[in-house]
């Protein structure tokens, strides 16, 4: 079990709150798929995806973005219990779509890149920290059921 401190609890909330999903859940998956395009054989389903502007534009993507950052918001009310809280959705990930659980860490990338430019300053150096130890354990539950 992990352990979080008070000061990592109220930055990760501090994140949380500034967040707007509409807005930040596409913009992390759209740059997870254009810097990294083998994530986007895992998209098949979701249309023309050959360029930067086609995935931009892509309805699918920015409504899985958003889809991404609800599934982080569950994350964060089940802190203490991360892991349990994420079984269904590593089984699926694992034995249904078979996504290469290395692509969690690349989009949690994502994801802290677009938040530092929407926080700017605000996104101070200990309120990252907390935020990569609470992706880490995103990540690490997710990959739970490939070990």
């Amino acid at each position: 079990m992990v352990e979080w401190s008070a000061e990592e609890r109220a930055a990760i909330q501090e994140v949380f709150n500034k967040l707007d999903y509409d807005d930040v859940g596409p913009k992390a998956l759209c740059r997870a798929l254009i810097v990294y395009p083998w994530t986007q054989r895992y998209f098949g389903g979701f249309g023309n995806l050959y360029n930067a502007e086609a995935i931009l534009s892509n309805p699918m993507v920015a409504a899985h973005g958003i889809v991404v950052l609800h599934g982080l918001d569950r994350a964060m009310k089940n802190m203490d219990d991360i892991k349990n809280t994420y079984t269904e959705l590593s089984e699926l990930h694992s034995e249904k779509l078979h996504v290469d659980p290395d692509n969690f860490k690349l989009l949690a990338d994502c994801l802290t890149v677009v938040i530092a430019g929407k926080m700017g300053y605000a996104f101070t150096p200990d309120m990252q920290a907390a935020w990569q130890k609470f992706l880490a354990v995103v990540v690490s539950a997710l990959s739970r059921q490939y070990h």
